[in-house]
């Protein structure tokens, strides 16, 4: 059995500058992002939605794929994000769905006003402080915000160096506990594993959906297809077209608001 990697003991540590720059990234090309990254598990949803919300807000929704899953589960939801483009692919799939282009720290939504609270893939793009009192004026007393990641498991050798050569920004420990603000309670979290198959094509295409890639020079997205080629294909020994399926988890952390005062 390969040994299991040594993973950074520290996520979400990153500047407001390059956040900010990462981000920007996905201001456009929502469609090709739309299309290639998967769905949330069902036991992830149940975790999200037990307390039975009414009312909803899925912030940093991107292209809405958490966000249809959320409307099939809530009477209401308000999808928010700060790229036009992942909205516009969100109102195409969603056109019941109210919008809202805006930062997670700075809505714009009424206080008082949900009883659930998300952020599916999307927590590390914010300031946490901000953020989570953000999402605390939002939610009614006893409120809930629960945030999500899929990742892919790097805790599986092989996946971990596919991630290292993908820049892939979630190569660190899933039981990290995300960050939040005093207005929130200790969080409970769950994890869930799962597979996600996959032909190289495809891996390139996931490759290309990532901040890392988007930012890149030419040069340089270059260099990580031909090393993706050369770790696919010659070392891992996979044909082109073949489906391999690709270990993922999904983990995800809710915590209940406090009451005010």
């Amino acid at each position: 059995m390969a040994e299991i990697p040594s993973l950074p003991q520290r996520a979400f540590v990153v500047s407001a500058q390059r956040r900010d720059e990462l981000a920007s990234a996905f201001q456009s090309g929502a469609e090709s992002y739309d299309k290639i990254r998967p769905s949330y598990p069902d036991a992830a949803l149940d975790f999200t939605v037990q307390h039975h919300p009414g009312t909803a807000v899925d912030i940093g929704c991107g292209s809405g794929i958490f966000t249809e899953q959320l409307a099939a589960r809530c009477q209401e939801v308000t999808a928010v994000d700060p790229s036009q483009d992942m909205l516009s692919v969100l109102a195409k799939r969603l056109p019941e769905v109210r919008t809202v282009c805006a930062a997670g720290e700075a809505t714009g939504l009424a206080e008082n006003s949900f009883d659930l609270v998300t952020y599916a893939q999307a927590w590390h793009w914010v300031d946490h402080p901000k953020a989570s009192a953000e999402a605390a004026r939002l939610l009614h007393d006893q409120g809930w915000l629960t945030l999500l990641w899929n990742q892919l498991d790097v805790s599986i050798a092989w996946v971990h160096r596919l991630a290292r050569i993908m820049h892939a920004g979630d190569v660190h420990r899933p039981e990290l506990q995300p960050p939040l603000g005093p207005e929130f309670s200790k969080p409970e979290h769950g994890i869930w594993h799962w597979a996600m198959p996959l032909d190289f094509e495809e891996i390139i295409e996931l490759t290309k959906s990532r901040s890392y890639y988007r930012k890149a020079t030419a040069m340089t997205q270059a260099k990580v297809e031909a090393n993706l080629e050369w770790y696919w294909t010659e070392h891992l020994g996979h044909a082109p077209a073949e489906k391999v399926q690709v270990p993922y988890l999904t983990h995800a952390w809710r915590s209940r608001r406090r009451t005010r005062r």
